[in-house]
């Protein structure tokens, strides 16, 4: 394509500007998780720009009304190779600055889990900027999926709750209610990732009191070397089930 004399040459680069209501909130969290900010600007309008690794992130100011809470006010993604090695920096780069990784309220980050394709960080605007892998399957496993049942398929509708719904109460809820009327039928694994997810939503609804009950009835379902191993990586951080796993005492199946 040509214009006179000169020709598109197709070099483009985007950068999403996104809106900010509160411009300090925003310096201070994506300084927090290390990002460079090359634009600070409050007169005669607002102007932010943050570069992280080879991406940046714009801010102009926010319509007046916007509510951060909806968490409707837009967003970007960031195409990567990698997905979890970001996750991981930005896991830590949390807990050095905030001793502890935001994943409730605004901002948060989302968990990941081994083999997750995507994840995403919700800024204190309520934008989502969401990591995705450039080579991300066209089909996805969102949970709710019609070939299980008993407590297989409440574990499986409840990943929808939990990951894309983000809606752990609800969640914690559907699993609880699950393993009271599946729970006696239900396999052994089933069984012991339905409790290694109470678990872990327990502490994310900073409810640690219930932790032990769900955690003395895991630490008595047998488990195969692989089936323990599938249950810790059912959870994005496996020490939340330290102790109360129970040993690897059948590594290559049941007696």
């Amino acid at each position: 394509m040509t214009t006179g004399d000169e020709r598109i040459v197709p070099d483009e680069t985007t950068v999403p500007l996104l809106s900010c209501v509160s411009a300090d909130e925003t310096l201070a969290f994506w300084q927090a998780l290390g990002f460079e900010v090359t634009w600070n600007q409050r007169k005669p309008y607002l102007y932010l720009a943050f570069r992280w690794s080879g991406f940046e992130l714009h801010y102009g100011a926010a319509s007046a009304g916007l509510d951060p809470t909806l968490e409707n006010t837009g967003g970007c993604l960031v195409q990567v190779g990698a997905v979890a090695p970001y996750h991981a920096a930005f896991v830590a780069a949390m807990r050095k600055t905030y001793g502890k990784v935001l994943g409730k309220g605004l901002p948060r980050i989302t968990r990941y889990r081994p083999g997750a394709s995507r994840f995403s960080i919700v800024d204190p605007s309520g934008n989502s900027i969401v990591f995705v892998r450039r080579d991300e399957p066209e089909e996805l496993e969102y949970g709710g999926s019609k070939r299980l049942a008993g407590l297989a398929k409440v574990i499986d509708n409840a990943q929808i709750l939990r990951e894309f719904k983000t809606d752990d109460r609800a969640a914690f809820r559907a699993l609880n209610s699950g393993l009271r009327r599946h729970g006696e039928t239900a396999s052994d694994l089933d069984r012991a990732l339905a409790l290694a997810a109470l678990i872990e939503l327990s502490i994310a609804l900073e409810e640690p009191d219930r932790v032990p009950g769900w955690g003395a009835r895991l630490r008595e379902i047998p488990l195969t070397g692989p089936e323990r191993e599938q249950v810790q990586r059912a959870v994005a951080d496996p020490a939340v089930l330290a102790g109360w796993l129970p040993d690897d005492t059948l590594p290559h199946g049941r007696t």
